[in-house]
């Protein structure tokens, strides 16, 4: 957001549309899985800043069709790919039992800190971990 000025939810309905290709809001919503609302307010702000734009439909003047400026575009090539896509891309090509290995090691990890006690963030700040010595184990 920091490089681009995008929040993450425009960018993916940027990617979305250039992936994609013209598409309507409730297209949108749906493969986002937000509201509509939501994606109302995305298509506002993103068009204030044209890089997108509305069309009526031919057949149907009720249907607005949205899709990318030559701005969208431009804006798109200048962003940063996302971490969790090349996660999601590097995920789906590990076999089946190497992603079921990891999903249980992250759901175990998930249910230890998952205590309701404290907050468990202090624990992980790298500034306060030491290393261990083999001795230690």
């Amino acid at each position: 957001m920091r490089a681009s000025g995008i929040t993450p939810s425009q960018l993916v309905l940027l990617r979305l549309l250039d992936e994609k290709g013209e598409r309507s809001a409730g297209q949108i919503a749906q493969a986002m899985g937000i509201t509509q609302a939501t994606t109302t307010g995305l298509v506002h702000k993103l068009e204030a800043r044209g890089l997108i734009e509305r069309k009526r439909g031919e057949t149907d003047k009720r249907q607005v069709w949205l899709s990318l400026t030559g701005a969208g575009h431009a804006a798109l090539s200048q962003s940063p790919d996302g971490v969790h896509e090349r996660f999601e891309q590097e995920f789906e090509n590990l076999s089946d039992w190497e992603q079921s290995m990891l999903i249980a090691s992250l759901e175990r990890i998930a249910a230890m800190l998952d205590g309701g006690q404290e907050d468990v963030a202090p624990i992980f700040d790298a500034a306060e971990l030491t290393p261990f010595s083999k001795s230690e184990f």
